[in-house]
């Protein structure tokens, strides 16, 4: 049985003296018998972070990397510096990311490839606007995203990823998408990753659900076959994220 895991992504908030705040606060608020738990912050709080989650079962994740070692790329960060702060996991190809800083499908793929090759978990965000659901392409640009993102992705690699659906026309607005529709597209990234593979990578690989996800929420879209967790954002600098980890 997949084990449920649930990443509350920080996005550009919280200062290290304040993410220290919020974490004294949250870490014994969480349960993490029964699932993964990840705090993807700012890369200038992973150390103070990480210092401060020592003897708990909280994991520690960035939210960007570039996917070379070293070199002249100025304000980007390397996996090697990562690992060696003390994150285990990396979100890759956010929507903002895709949206602001110009991410692409192969961008993305090579990100991938590379935090796999270092020991990172990479966790792939996918997803549609509002017009791609409206016009009905939904299930068909997700399945590009994902086979995009796995390409040359062994199936062994393939079992330790963590894709997360965000249909960005919920992030951040308040609202969410129905447990249905989520399920719905959460089932078809399970099913092109069987295809791609195999029906038991595809019965391994944890999928999570992003989009205003909330404490009174998080019930539902969480007891979905095929969502086994989510990628929270706001929610996640709140007590709330207890909750939503608890549900």
């Amino acid at each position: 049985m997949r084990k449920k895991i649930i990443a509350g992504n920080w996005k550009m908030n919280k200062t290290p003296k304040e993410a220290l705040e919020l974490v004294h606060n949250l870490k014994n608020k969480v349960d993490t018998d029964k699932a993964d738990v990840v705090f993807c912050v700012p890369a200038i709080d992973i150390i103070p972070v990480v210092d401060a989650l020592k003897g708990t079962n909280i994991s520690v994740g960035a939210q960007n990397m570039h996917f070379k070692d070293n070199g002249a790329f100025t304000g980007e960060i390397s996996a090697d510096m990562l690992i060696e702060a003390g994150v285990k996991y990396v979100i890759i190809g956010h929507s903002e990311r895709r949206q602001y800083f110009n991410e692409t499908d192969e961008t993305v793929n090579k990100k991938a490839l590379h935090a796999i090759e270092k020991g990172l978990t990479p966790i792939i965000c996918v997803g549609e606007t509002l017009e791609q659901r409206e016009k009905a392409i939904t299930v068909d640009f997700v399945r590009i995203q994902v086979r995009s993102a796995l390409k040359d992705v062994s199936a062994e690699q393939a079992r330790h990823v963590v894709i997360a659906y965000e249909p960005i026309w919920a992030i951040g607005t308040g609202v969410t998408a129905t447990s249905e529709q989520a399920q719905e597209v959460c089932a078809a990234i399970r099913e092109v990753i069987g295809e791609i593979y195999n029906d038991d990578v595809a019965d391994e690989v944890r999928i999570q659900y992003g989009g205003s996800v909330n404490g009174s929420n998080a019930a539902e879209l969480f007891s979905m076959p095929d969502i086994d967790g989510g990628l929270v954002g706001g929610a996640s600098l709140k007590d709330d994220f207890g909750g939503i980890v608890n549900y």
